[in-house]
């Protein structure tokens, strides 16, 4: 998987990043059953993990409109216990949430100890999204910022910074960071979009702001660069999916999900010799009945 880690350093360079799938992983079906097979074993330890009750693990799923966000979370948490899963979608903020920091709605949507958590879209849109749409961020009404020309290199860096030591408090505190930019090229982009426009029961998914914000495409790439490069770090580390072909994204995907689940060693607790004796005398007397 260090095909698709990004390095911890500041160098890096998103077109050297494939978004196509190799030729052995184009049977789509073939993916499917592989996915299958590895879900059970993300339900598996999900078990354990909300069993135990000390850790969460929180998923950030993160891509450009039609990148298969959507898609991927249901591919691949579509059976998983429904109990241990959160998801959570994120708008543009509301006038409520502007009134406090930019990371408060997002903190508030933290998984619980013993649940997986999944921000579809997350905390990153405040320097993607605002990075490229930056007056986006004098709705915030920060302090610092009056004008536009507040909102500069230094801005941003800050953010960053910000958003890593968010991640780090995080991790100190029971809940693993697991970051996903779903990668596809601007030609698939074109695809898809094609597919909503064709298909009536796509329509609903399609909006003409979308075709609006292609036009932004170099600046969004620009932005998730950025982001990318300041904000993966040896904690929280940024995975680059290749995601032209679906099915294999989302193998890889859940690959990683599992195999972190599987790092973080969930244990089942523990019971007390007062827990057992109690055990002892239900299961004496249920065979009594």
């Amino acid at each position: 998987m260090k095909d698709f880690i990004v390095p911890f350093s500041k160098d890096l360079d998103l077109k050297k990043y494939e978004t196509k799938a190799p030729k052995e992983f184009h049977d789509k079906e073939k993916n499917k059953k592989m996915l299958s097979d590895i879900v059970k074993e993300i339900d598996y330890y999900q078990n354990i993990l909300y069993a135990e009750g000390k850790q969460s693990l929180l998923i950030v799923f993160q891509g450009i409109d039609a990148a298969g966000k959507d898609s991927s979370i249901r591919a691949i948490m579509t059976g998983v216990n429904p109990q241990g899963v959160e998801v959570t979608s994120f708008k543009t903020p509301t006038s409520q949430e502007y009134k406090y920091n930019y990371l408060w709605r997002h903190q508030n949507k933290i998984p619980q100890k013993g649940k997986i958590g999944i921000f579809n879209r997350s905390h990153y849109e405040n320097v993607l999204i605002s990075r490229v749409h930056p007056q986006f961020i004098l709705n915030e009404n920060i302090p610092s910022v009056n004008s536009l020309n507040d909102i500069n290199e230094k801005f941003f860096n800050q953010r960053y910074d910000e958003i890593n030591k968010f991640e780090k408090f995080l991790e100190n505190n029971g809940t693993q960071v697991l970051k996903f930019f779903l990668n596809i090229s601007k030609d698939e982009q074109k695809k898809r979009f094609i597919k909503r426009i064709e298909n009536k029961e796509k329509n609903w998914k399609f909006s003409s702001s979308d075709l609006k914000e292609r036009e932004f495409w170099n600046q969004y790439q620009k932005a998730f660069t950025l982001a990318l490069q300041n904000t993966s770090t040896d904690y929280s580390p940024w995975f680059i999916i290749p995601c032209d072909y679906k099915s294999y994204g989302q193998l890889i995907m859940g690959y990683l999900i599992k195999e972190t689940l599987k790092k973080m060693h969930p244990k089942f607790p523990n019971i007390d010799n007062q827990e057992k004796k109690e055990l002892d005398i239900s299961y004496k007397n249920l065979l009594k009945e």
